[in-house]
């Protein structure tokens, strides 16, 4: 039997390399070589980068037989995706491959601007001896506060907590309960910034988490407050930065990540570069020999399971085999209604139920489960979610996770719901199946309002009490702002004026939150909810 090509694009330690043994034909190149990359990726079954390599639409018209491109790391900006799904194949990376490194670097960018290292470092090599100058303070005692209180978050609060700190945590998906169990106490943003000594960031980087502190948030800081973030540039808004730590409003700060990279590639970045009392280190996170090694076996071992056709855990946008091929097709619709819970819910619930009705609930249904999950904590963790990862996170923020199957189904021939259970006891549902031939997603149930719509990539849905006119103002708001209504439907509970209605929008492209709550506001909504959907 002729064995795959797996071609390897960069430098991949010996051990990656081992993982394959006999059963491949693995062949080198440089990706940075744009020809010779197109040549041989033309008889390759596997690709295997590092960062340098773009893996973009043109490899993939190239690459008549790739099955499978692996990333030795945790991003995939060099990757395009959607290319890649397109032309039929798997994209894999190593998600929590780095996640020890991460958080050991804030643990140490924390107390390097604490105790002026980088500065002392500078000005002893210059010949100087500034003890009086750069004295420092000690972490005993201060408060540590943990902005993203996921994976790296937590490992980062169990590093901290033998230096006799107190700890806070704020992430709207992590349960007090969880928190706690790791001594810290959930707070809301703004009480973190007053009461904190330390900050470090640790968000996923979403439309609502840029700019997460600015200006508002360091005017409630104590003067003596360090920042650190070393999880995504933009986090911070760099400009409001800048002026809390060149007028004294801070006292110092730690930066591993930039808006733009390097930081003198952008204006904002640039002007920090200037200043004296922060840390810049150049995307560090991962950049540990263990943290290489761990990403490059990671990705081997997957490349393996993809060739061989079997389930492959950390794909990142189709699963691998061992699916049934009924239940296969729902695989992303789980994912697209995880994305959408977490966008309604707002935080994590204390119990989800995954419900897979009608004739699939017979089959094999736990990929559904582990791709709603998924797609569930996509906007809520830094790290990349898989198949294999989601459960863990669930569990690490003291969630309950049930999938349950009923082979009736009463409006639809299959039906997959997420049903959460937030800490204050409300109740947040939404459902959807496949529609037709082209097995269209539909979105067939919201908040127990009845519907049958396309769930689109980009959506409004909105909660108010139905009168007169409102569709016209919501409409016209999103006239002046130059949004397009693709298409719409809206549901209403009872048959009676003011009774509450959903209205679901299909937009041609996204709203933002500024948008979404002035359309909000206008006509007086329960609730307002920008949808961005993606797989």
């Amino acid at each position: 039997m002729t064995r795959p090509v797996v071609l390897l694009a960069e430098e991949l330690s010996p051990a990656t390399i081992e993982v394959f043994g006999d059963d491949a034909d693995v062949r080198h190149v440089d990706g940075t070589d744009r020809a010779a990359l197109l040549t041989a990726v033309s008889g390759a079954d596997a690709l295997l980068v590092r960062s340098a390599t773009q893996v973009d639409a043109e490899v993939f018209a190239a690459a008549k037989q790739l099955k499978v491109v692996a990333r030795a790391g945790v991003g995939l900006d060099n990757v395009d995706v959607s290319a890649a799904t397109a032309a039929g194949a798997m994209v894999i990376n190593a998600p929590t491959s780095n996640i020890t490194s991460a958080a050991e670097l804030a643990v140490a960018l924390i107390l390097t601007s604490l105790r002026n290292l980088g500065r002392a470092d500078a000005s002893v090599k210059a010949g100087k001896w500034e003890r009086k100058q750069l004295a420092g303070v000690e972490l005993l005692g201060k408060t540590v506060g943990v902005v993203g209180f996921g994976r790296i978050g937590q490992l980062v609060a169990e590093r901290l907590a033998p230096f006799g700190v107190q700890l806070l945590a704020y992430d709207p998906y992590v349960s007090p309960t969880r928190a706690a169990e790791l001594g810290a106490r959930v707070v809301e943003l703004d009480e973190l910034m007053a009461e904190a000594d330390v900050v470090t960031v640790h968000m996923p980087k979403t439309p609502e988490t840029t700019g997460l502190i600015g200006a508002e948030q360091f005017a409630l800081a104590k003067p003596s407050l360090h920042i650190v973030n070393a999880a995504r540039g933009g986090l911070i808004d760099e400009d409001a930065l800048y002026e809390a730590l060149s007028t004294g409003r801070i006292a110092g700060a730690g930066l591993d990540v930039y808006t733009s990279e390097p930081p003198s590639t952008s204006a904002s970045a640039q002007r920090l570069l200037e200043l004296e009392n922060i840390t810049l280190t150049p995307h560090l996170g991962a950049s540990t020999a263990e943290a290489q090694e761990k990403a490059g076996v990671a990705v081997a071992k997957s490349v393996r399971l993809a060739l061989a056709g079997e389930l492959v855990p950390d794909a990142v946008n189709v699963a691998g085999g061992a699916i049934d091929d009924e239940v296969r097709p729902g695989v992303a619709l789980a994912d697209r209604l995880g994305q959408l819970f977490t966008t309604i819910a707002g935080e994590s619930p204390e119990l989800l139920d995954i419900e897979v009705h009608g004739e699939i609930a017979s089959r094999d249904v736990t990929a559904l489960k582990l791709s709603a999950l998924r797609g569930a904590f996509r906007s809520v963790v830094t790290e990349q979610v898989s198949y294999v990862n989601a459960p863990v996170i669930a569990e690490e923020r003291g969630i309950t996770v049930q999938l349950v199957t009923d082979e009736t189904s009463e409006r639809f021939r299959n039906v997959i719901t997420l049903r959460g259970t937030l800490r204050g006891g409300e109740v947040v549902s939404v459902s959807g199946t496949l529609s037709g031939v082209d097995q269209e997603h539909k979105l067939t149930e919201v908040a127990g309002h009845a519907l049958d719509v396309p769930l689109s990539d980009h959506m409004l849905l909105i909660r108010y009490d139905d009168g007169p006119g409102l569709i016209g103002q919501y409409g016209a708001g999103l006239g002046e702002a130059g949004v397009n209504i693709a298409g719409m439907q809206v549901s209403r509970k009872g048959n009676v004026r003011g009774a509450e209605a959903l209205v679901v929008l299909d937009l041609d492209e996204s709203v933002d939150r500024d948008l979404a709550e002035r359309i909000g506001e206008r006509i007086g909504a329960h609730a307002i909810h920008a949808v961005d959907l993606v797989y």
